[in-house]
């Protein structure tokens, strides 16, 4: 037998089953959850998980029962995952309340989301993960001066942006550099 055309059987199998069953396991592992959006997560994952193994899986008497299971074990899983979480929180307490971002860190994010995505990429591993030019290189898979350039570009093009954008965050064409740089 050619092997693409038990390739193409296999999937045509796998095809008709889950068209045949996705719907009764889903509607079972919601009776379940009482969570529809759940009870497709983990369906869809059981479904996944059975494709991977369909060789096996497919020749079971019953694979519906194994996908079913699969799901229902998913299901509980991330049950048991929410519910030790809970604990803990209970516990430890929920996390610190987090304060507003100052004006500052929008205006730098909002700077940061206008420059291209690989200076943007440097200019963050550099002066916010603290990297050498050298480990930017290695981690991006560019020389050493090409990661200098995106650097120098990328600090060139925030001063630009972040000089003309007042704390409000809204650019005007009217404020320049001199005016920020006085305190304005």
């Amino acid at each position: 037998m050619n092997r693409g055309v038990g390739k193409d059987r296999s999937e045509a199998d796998f095809d008709a089953f889950y068209v045949a069953t996705a719907r009764r396991v889903t509607h079972t592992v919601y009776a379940m959850t009482a969570d529809l959006a759940e009870a497709q997560d983990c369906t869809q994952e059981a479904y996944a998980r059975a494709w991977q193994r369909w060789s096996t899986v497919g020749e079971y008497a019953d694979p519906e029962a194994w996908v079913r299971t699969v799901a229902r074990r998913i299901a509980v899983s991330r049950w048991r995952r929410t519910k030790t979480g809970a604990r803990a929180m209970v516990r430890h307490g929920g996390p610190a309340p987090s304060r507003a971002p100052s004006e500052d860190h929008v205006a730098l994010v909002g700077a940061l989301r206008q420059i291209p995505q690989a200076q943007r990429h440097a200019v963050v591993l550099h002066h916010l993960v603290g990297r050498s030019v050298e480990e930017i290189a290695v981690e991006m898979g560019v020389p050493t001066g090409t990661v200098k350039a995106r650097l120098h570009r990328g600090r060139a093009a925030l001063a630009t942006l972040l000089a003309l954008t007042p704390p409000g965050g809204i650019p005007s064409a009217g404020r320049g550099r001199r005016e920020v740089d006085r305190g304005r």
